[in-house]
C-alpha cells in the first residue's frame, strides 16, 4: 500500500457479528484507506482499548494509536451502540477530538437515525453492508 492512498492512520470496527467485522475489514483493506484496522466484538473492549491507546498517546505525545474513524454497530448485546456513545462521551478530550464515529448498522429505524444525530461525535449514519462506494463518499 502506498502512502498516497492512505487516508487514515487507523480505523476501528465495533460489531458483535464477527462475519460483518471480517467483511468490513476486507472492504476497508481493499479500499486502501488505512494500514491499521482494530476490530472489536463489543463496546466494552473497544472503550478499554481507547482508554489504553489514549494513555500511550499521552506518553508519546502523538495520536498514532488512536483510530481516526470508528465504525459502530447499534444492535449489540451487553453494550449497544448508544451505550457505547454514552461511554465515549466520558472519555478524555484527546480521544473525543481525534475519533470520528460512523454508525454502521442494519437499522433503518428513523428513531435510531434521529437519536444518533444527538451525539456530536457521530459524523455519518451508514447502512450495512459497508461498500467501497460508502467509504469513498464519506467526507469526515
Amino acid at each position: 500500500m502506498t502512502n498516497s492512498q492512505v487516508t487514515y492512520n487507523a480505523v476501528m470496527l465495533i460489531d458483535d457479528n464477527e462475519i460483518d467485522n471480517l467483511i468490513n475489514q476486507k472492504i476497508i483493506e481493499s479500499s486502501s484507506i488505512t494500514d491499521n484496522i482494530y476490530t472489536h466484538t463489543g463496546g466494552k473492549s473497544a472503550i478499554e482499548f481507547l482508554r489504553n491507546a489514549e494513555k500511550i498517546a499521552s506518553k508519546m505525545g502523538n495520536n498514532s494509536f488512536l483510530p481516526d474513524v470508528i465504525f459502530l454497530d447499534i444492535d449489540m448485546p451487553l453494550m449497544d451502540g448508544f451505550q457505547f456513545l454514552d461511554e465515549f462521551e466520558r472519555l478524555p478530550d484527546r480521544i473525543k477530538q481525534h475519533c470520528k464515529i460512523v454508525m454502521l448498522t442494519s437499522s433503518i429505524n428513523s428513531k435510531d437515525i434521529k437519536r444518533s444525530k444527538r451525539y456530536e461525535y457521530v459524523k455519518a449514519y451508514v447502512n450495512k453492508p459497508l461498500t467501497k462506494d460508502n467509504l469513498n463518499a464519506m467526507k469526515l
